[in-house]
């Protein structure tokens, strides 16, 4: 499966999701909802944080590839970034819908942008803090199309242990 077709597939998977996810709420905020070994995401966080994550890597990646091509870009952040985690803090509040509508605009985003993307952008280099150089497609497979599945099957497994 190209990359299109796995943004196209998380889509399909975040919309099923959606009215089980709806069906079950009100969903608790959680406590913590840091990035420690105590830390609890449930639904809500859960959604908030795809939701930022999106158009955040999408940003990223168009800074690589607009960077000069001389040396590596700087891109990313880490999890423990203040920015992000207030995001998630203040849109996991959000009804679910606007959660949801969010996630389905930021894969749409990238599944638009994708098919675009040209040998020479694709040819990118961004050094990350932690995992060092990445070619701009790295960004979307690392970032978004597994990072977006693996959310998918977290709240998959949420709903699982609710019942």
């Amino acid at each position: 499966m190209d990359d299109v077709e796995r943004i196209s597939a998380a889509r399909r998977a975040y919309a099923e999701l959606a009215p089980r996810v709806s069906a079950r709420d009100p969903w608790p905020l959680a406590e913590d909802y840091g990035t420690g070994p105590e830390a609890s995401w449930g639904p809500r966080e859960v959604l908030a944080h795809v939701e930022e994550m999106l158009p955040f890597w999408l940003g990223e990646m168009e800074r690589v590839i607009d960077g000069d091509g001389s040396t590596p870009t700087p891109f990313g952040r880490m999890a423990d970034d203040a920015v992000r985690l207030g995001i998630i803090d203040r849109d996991r509040s959000l009804p679910l819908r606007v959660l949801f509508r969010r996630v389905d605009d930021g894969l749409r985003a990238w599944e638009e942008r994708v098919p675009t993307l040209t040998d020479a952008e694709r040819g990118r280099i961004g050094m990350h803090p932690r995992l060092g150089e990445m070619p701009a497609p790295a960004i979307l497979d690392r970032f978004i199309t597994g990072h977006a599945e693996d959310h998918i099957a977290q709240l998959n497994d949420i709903l699982a242990a609710r019942g």
